[in-house]
C-alpha cells in the first residue's frame, strides 16, 4: 500500500475535523449576543431616557462580539479551500 495516499486521505480528513470545529465558533457570539440585547431592552425598559447610551454601548460590543464568529468562519473557509492543496503540495 502507498503511504502518500494514506499521508493524503489523514490530511484531508484532519482539514475537515478542523473546519467543523472552527465553524462551531459561531454559536458562542450568538448566544451573546442575544443575551447582551435582552439585558439592553430590560435596561431600556427600565429608564427608558438612557435609550442612546445602551444602544451605542450595546451596538458596539456585539460588533466586537461577532469578530469571533467571523474569526471561525474564515478559519473553517481556510481548511476547507486553501489547506487541503498546501498539504497535497507537500505530499507530492
Amino acid at each position: 500500500m502507498d503511504l502518500t495516499i494514506l499521508a493524503k486521505g489523514i490530511a484531508l480528513a484532519g482539514c475537515a475535523i478542523g473546519a467543523g470545529c472552527a465553524l462551531i465558533a459561531g454559536i458562542g457570539p450568538g448566544i451573546g449576543e442575544g443575551n447582551a440585547v435582552a439585558k439592553a431592552l430590560e435596561a431600556i425598559g427600565r429608564q427608558p431616557e438612557c435609550k442612546g447610551d445602551v444602544t451605542s454601548t450595546m451596538l458596539l460590543g456585539c460588533a466586537i462580539a461577532e469578530t469571533t464568529g467571523i474569526y471561525g468562519f474564515v478559519t473553517g473557509l481556510l481548511l476547507i479551500f486553501v489547506a487541503p492543496g498546501m498539504f497535497m503540495g507537500y505530499l507530492g
